[in-house]
């Protein structure tokens, strides 16, 4: 029998309900750490090679780009310019720019690549 002057702990109707918040929590709690992954110019070189060396010169080695756009070292040299204020550009690109549809690691990814050119 159950004491009435004692709550009762055991499961119960709400007990789904808990067990799924905790679940919730859990994920929520775990998706800063995920966003916090640091990014990868690496990555970024592979993708601006793949991706942007048709109309930038993306590195060094790179002997020509479109005319009338700039190179990747001279955006780096942007004062102020920095790898966060490139990934929101590129999240949402200049008209002439094509939107290449740059997920937010893509684009942190890029930007990292950018700034390394910087000297």
């Amino acid at each position: 029998m159950m004491n009435p002057s004692r709550p009762h702990l055991g499961p119960g109707p709400s007990a789904g309900r808990w067990s799924l918040a905790s679940v919730a929590f859990g994920l929520f709690a775990a998706l800063p750490m995920a966003a916090a992954a640091p990014a990868d110019a690496d990555h970024g070189g592979q993708l601006a090679r793949r991706w942007c060396a048709a109309c930038h010169i993306v590195s060094p080695d790179q002997t020509h780009g479109a005319d009338n756009v700039p190179a990747f070292a001279t955006i780096a040299k942007i004062p102020g310019f920095d790898a966060d204020k490139i990934t929101k550009f590129l999240m949402d690109p200049h008209p002439k720019m094509p939107d290449m549809q740059l997920g937010r690691d893509e684009a942190k990814d890029l930007a990292a690549y950018i700034v390394s050119l910087a000297p």
